[in-house]
């Protein structure tokens, strides 16, 4: 008899806690679907602001602010969705499980574990719409001001068949450039301007100049445009007959230069050409002393807005929530990559292998060699392998992606040696027999948008390194970035 009785009461006990558990979670999920639908519609608003504002010419610098306030707290509200429709998958899977199991401890213990997790879900959920909602609340002046502003030319729709055929983000970057470019210096025509736009290497410095220069507005304004080495500074000097009108110089900086040199070169073109302005861009501080107007300092991506491209690049064309598991792998990739601070050239680089292979074996492949390769050069040389770290004479090693001791450093070319196989880094994280037999070219990543820039390396067997560090020194470099 008592053994029936126990057997009941555990009964009732187990089918009493699923009662409460189904309630609770339904409650929780009404409430949690409702601030869901609140934020995606808020998303949708802010998106459809972000959007318009690039097609304008902003002229206001409070505009400007409030621009880069929006873009972040859209990033933020799409990195939120994202993470709570993951979990709420994961909770659908524990729903399945504790229904299929009468251990009332197990269920106890998914029950505590999920109410952990959307508690915090819930609680990140809130700070997002709440994020938004203040935002949002102080938009309706910018958007009655951003009606007044002037429209720019559409460009061609053939330019986006590509998904990364456009410049992301840099929205109130690109409003300041063309603010600076497009109205004339408050000291007057005989003054002449100078924008220093200073960031880390391979921040898209040249990329975002190379489109504001494209508009339309910036070519009629100036009757030339020049792009100028800083280490060639003064040789301008000797074409001052035929320099005229009003230009725009683009000047790249890889190391600092004599306060006497830019001195004459700077006289020298408030003589011949006035109006002209002036875009330094370089990676050095110090130089932001030359300029005239406030510098614009172009930062790496923050998480959310890494997560949000990366993923725009990793799945193409696909939804998303079709493959819930790679979901989550991408948020994965995107906290190594923002940890270890990539460059967009490696962010590129394995969302480009990730769209090739849409399964969960290939991208888990994929990222444990992505972190095996980073943790190998930042033991080796104490810094991450990016661009700078093989400027500075350091070979790469690529052993984890190629499977086999190989290293990498610049490629040069010499006309006397026979040009190398060569093999993308995508072709090779996918699939590492594609990978040629001796010394070959790795192309990293070739740019589809203006400046074009290239970056392609060669690998050698790391048995060879000594010797072939000789040999390339003094070859010309091609596709290094400033």
């Amino acid at each position: 008899m008592e053994v029936a009785l126990s057997a009941v009461a555990g009964e009732l006990v187990s089918r009493f806690i699923s009662f409460l558990l189904n309630k609770y979670h339904s409650s929780r999920l009404h409430s949690q679907e409702k601030v869901m639908e609140r934020l995606q519609h808020l998303l949708m608003r802010v998106c459809t602001i972000v959007e318009g504002a690039d097609t304008r010419y902003i002229n206001n610098s409070g505009m400007m602010m409030q621009l880069k306030m929006l873009s972040e707290a859209m990033y933020r509200g799409y990195s939120v969705v994202d993470n709570s429709k993951y979990q709420a998958l994961q909770d659908g899977a524990s729903s399945d499980v504790v229904s299929s199991n009468d251990s009332s401890t197990w269920s106890l213990y998914l029950a505590k574990r999920s109410r952990t997790t959307n508690k915090a879900t819930h609680l990140e959920l809130h700070c997002a719409l709440e994020d938004l909602e203040i935002v949002v609340a102080n938009m309706a002046e910018f958007v009655i001001l951003l009606g007044g502003c002037e429209c720019m030319s559409r460009r061609p729709y053939d330019i986006y068949l590509y998904i990364d055929n456009f410049m992301f983000g840099r929205h109130a970057e690109k409003q300041k450039l063309l603010s600076f470019l497009l109205h004339p210096d408050p000291l007057g025509d005989h003054a002449l301007a100078v924008l220093p736009l200073i960031g880390g290497a391979t921040t898209g410095k040249k990329t975002l100049v190379a489109h504001v220069c494209g508009d339309e507005r910036v070519r009629q304004r100036f009757s030339s445009i020049l792009h100028l080495k800083g280490d060639n500074l003064l040789r301008i000097l000797d074409h001052g007959r035929t320099m005229k009108g009003v230009m725009l110089i683009v000047i790249e900086f890889v190391s600092d230069v004599d306060d006497d040199d830019w001195e004459r070169f700077h006289s020298f073109l408030i003589r011949i050409g006035r109006g002209s302005k002036i875009i330094i861009v370089s990676r050095i501080k110090s130089l932001v002393r030359f300029g005239s107007v406030k510098p614009i300092f172009l930062s790496a991506l923050s998480h959310d807005e890494l997560r949000y491209l990366f993923k725009i690049m990793a799945f193409g064309s696909v939804d998303p929530t079709e493959h819930p598991r790679l979901l989550q792998l991408a948020d994965e990739f995107a906290k190594v990559l923002h940890s270890m601070q990539s460059s967009l050239v490696e962010i590129t680089v394995f969302a480009d292998a990730l769209r090739r292979s849409l399964h969960v074996q290939s991208w888990c492949c994929i990222l444990d060699k992505g972190i095996r390769f980073l943790k190998r050069n930042l033991s080796m040389y104490g810094m991450q392998p990016r661009i700078a770290l093989l400027e500075q004479g350091h070979p790469v090693d690529i052993t984890d992606v190629t499977s086999h001791p190989h290293s990498m450093t610049p490629y040069t070319i010499n006309a006397s040696i026979e040009k190398p196989p060569s093999v993308t880094a995508a072709e090779l994280l996918t699939d590492p027999s594609v990978r040629p037999k001796g010394d070959f070219i790795l192309i990293l990543w070739e740019s589809r948008i203006p400046p074009y820039e290239s970056f392609v390396y060669f690998v050698t067997s790391r048995a060879q390194d000594t010797n072939q560090g000789s040999t390339l020194a003094g070859r010309k470099r091609r596709g290094v970035p400033v």
